[in-house]
């Protein structure tokens, strides 16, 4: 069809007959040039696409050559109804020009395309006029057509120059609806004008922001977009200096790049740690915002980074983060960062090193809780990164810190271990964390504090637990201890905290000393009242600086009547063990004076405890004489019904006889 439709069947047929004028066999033949109109919609389509031409001007081109060409066609069907009409005076063209025949060929197709085109766009004059029969049937079909074309062109028209102005007629419309809102609820005119004012600026911002046209590029493209727009920024942060280009590479290809307006909050205060964002261009304020007012506590500029504290140190974030002026912001997922952190041990330690070492150079009033007094400057263990990361109360961090080798014993230049600063925070995580890495729990700082007396010193009694029940199995004096210094320091809140938690009142130090007797030696009235009202034993008690009468007196009250102050639950527990206490001097009768043998009892298989690194305590019992009892008591002391428990001993070996259990051994009942 391509090769019939170009043959130049006239110009043969002038060349075989002599004549210009032919037949309608060669009138149809010449029709096969329609096909080519393919081709001329194909073109048209390719230049559409063709991205070195705008496609507004292309397509207005298209329309216009649909237009020219049936214009063109409906003027030469219009003149060939006149020409061949057998009539010539009764013809649209014969009406005007007699004999139209015998005039010029151009002035009857400039008179055919005229009244052709007047007749598309409808204007109301020069309209064909038809005659005869022939050109009324045409004129029909003719303006049917012409109704069609004329819907086509106009939507392709109004589609063209809408798009062009729809994201501005959105603006506008939103503008209006904003102004509806102010009017409505009557806001005051400084609102109002703040209102407009941001949406003026949000719709600048909006054209800056590629997150669309990055979004439609294959990964290889964008990862190497992202390289050339932000790695050199991204190298210079504090956080990744030193840091592997491979893992910065992996950071930078999956970061977001915004542009925010001024005066927009990026991060509101206590919110949920979940992006960090690097600035490109612009600033950024860091602001306080307190009950009463907002405080500016500084400015972040060009290269900076903030949400880093709040996602590193898994906690709300300290501050809000409100842009200054029109900012460029890369913003990387917190979860995104954690997990390249995670892919190079060097790398992790490297940033978290980063982290540290920032906030305790600088003093910017904004980490100051972040702190920690009194530091070593060369330290080189580090002591200040895991003493800072114990007072944020990240278990998290600490735990990639002491897996890379760090001392969980580090001390300040007061002595205090990550495990003191912990459990004064009340950080029970990190106390768990540092516990399973094998710190020393019984370290003394300089003042002769251990952790488990900041622990009740601060009233974190979830953490003294713990820390007690761990205490208690290598030190049996760890009651006296505390009850001692506590009277020794004649520190009445301890004392009650400590009596709360169920300490046994008469418990006895290293060298045999009850608090009692020390509080009577000092002669320390309130203390001595408190242990006497509390029960504390004074059989024994043989003193010459404290008076016997206001002793009387004590005791005198505490016959009329006094209560306990001691914790219930644990109450309970060191009752079932005064109880076991007395069971046990007839059960050991059989030991003929030997102290009784004690064992530590623990819950679930060895093996499984060693797998997944549990540090729940165990509990330090007389052995009785019977297996049924043992796992009464082991039901007891860990809530569970431990009658069809199996009894292991370290390796895993079943114990089914009490004759086999010697003194210290450690059993682990499984469920």
């Amino acid at each position: 069809m391509d090769v019939a439709s170009s043959i130049p069947y006239e110009a043969i047929g002038y060349i075989l007959t002599g004549k210009h004028k032919l037949g309608l066999p060669y009138l149809l033949l010449g029709m096969l040039r329609f096909w080519r109109l393919r081709r001329v919609k194909q073109f048209f389509t390719r230049l559409e696409k063709d991205i070195r031409f705008s496609y507004f001007w292309v397509r207005c081109a298209r329309l216009l050559a649909v237009t020219l060409f049936s214009v063109h066609c409906a003027g030469c069907l219009y003149y060939m109804l006149a020409d061949r009409y057998p009539h010539q005076g009764k013809t649209w063209i014969g009406a005007v020009f007699p004999n139209f025949r015998e005039t010029s060929p151009r002035i009857r197709y400039i008179s055919a395309i005229y009244w052709s085109i007047t007749t598309m766009t409808t204007v109301g004059y020069g309209d064909l006029h038809a005659v005869n029969t022939m050109e009324m049937i045409f004129i029909i079909f003719y303006m049917l057509f012409n109704l069609g074309l004329t819907a086509y062109l106009i939507g392709n028209m109004t589609n063209l120059v809408v798009e062009g102005t729809r994201r501005t007629m959105e603006f506008r419309n939103s503008i209006e609806a904003a102004s509806n809102f102010v009017c409505r609820n009557r806001l005051p005119l400084r609102l109002r004008e703040q209102i407009l004012a941001y949406m003026c600026l949000r719709f600048k911002a909006e054209s800056l922001n590629q997150h669309q046209l990055i979004e439609q590029l294959p990964k290889s493209i964008c990862k190497s977009i992202c390289q050339h727009l932000f790695f050199p920024t991204v190298e210079k942060v504090y956080l990744f200096k030193d840091v592997s280009k491979e893992i910065l590479l992996s950071i930078v290809a999956k970061m977001t790049a915004e542009y925010i307006p001024p005066r927009e909050d990026v991060i509101m205060q206590n919110e949920a740690p979940d992006d960090v964002y690097i600035i490109v261009s612009g600033e950024v304020e860091i602001i306080d915002s307190g009950i009463e007012k907002e405080r500016v506590l500084g400015t972040l500029q060009t290269g900076d980074m903030f949400g880093e504290v709040g996602a590193l140190c898994c906690r709300p974030q300290n501050f809000t983060y409100r842009t200054k002026t029109l900012t460029q912001l890369l913003r990387l997922k917190t979860n995104t960062l954690i997990e390249a952190m995670q892919t190079r041990k060097e790398d992790n330690i490297q940033i978290l090193k980063n982290f540290l070492q920032h906030f305790k150079q600088l003093k910017d009033l904004s980490i100051k809780d972040l702190m920690v007094e009194n530091v070593e400057e060369e330290d080189p263990n580090m002591a200040v990164n895991l003493l800072t990361v114990a007072s944020t109360g990240n278990a998290a961090f600490l735990e990639e810190l002491l897996r890379a080798g760090l001392d969980p014993d580090i001390g300040d230049s007061k002595g205090k271990t990550p495990l003191h600063i912990a459990a004064s925070n009340g950080h029970e995580e990190c106390v768990k964390v540092l516990l399973k890495h094998s710190c020393n729990i019984h370290i003394r700082d300089m003042n002769g504090n251990t952790a488990l007396w900041d622990a009740i010193e601060s009233k974190h009694n979830s953490i003294f637990r713990i820390l007690y029940q761990l205490a208690a199995l290598s030190d049996p004096y760890t009651a006296g201890n505390l009850l001692c210094t506590a009277a020794k320091r004649n520190d009445l809140t301890v004392m009650n905290e400590l009596l709360k938690q169920g300490l046994n009142i008469d418990s006895k130090d290293r060298h045999g000393t009850t608090a009692i007797q020390i509080a009577m030696s000092e002669n320390l009235v309130d203390m001595v009242q408190l242990l006497v009202m509390n029960g504390a034993d004074v059989a024994e008690v043989h003193t010459h600086e404290f008076s016997a009468s206001t002793l009387k007196k004590m005791l005198k009250k505490r016959e009329i009547g006094h209560q306990i102050t001691v914790n219930e639950a644990m109450a309970s527990e060191f009752a079932l063990k005064e109880q076991n206490q007395e069971e046990d001097k007839h059960v050991w009768g059989r030991y003929n004076g030997l102290e009784c043998p004690r064992v530590s009892i623990y819950r679930s298989h060895p093996v499984v405890r060693r797998e997944r690194g549990f540090i729940e305590a165990g509990k330090l019992i007389r052995l009785p004489d019977s297996l049924e009892k043992l796992k009464t008591i082991a039901g007891e002391k860990f809530g569970f019904d431990a009658r069809d428990a199996v009894v292991t001993n370290e390796e895993g070996a079943e114990i089914d006889c009490i004759d086999v259990i010697r003194d210290n051994d450690k059993l682990f009942f499984v469920e």
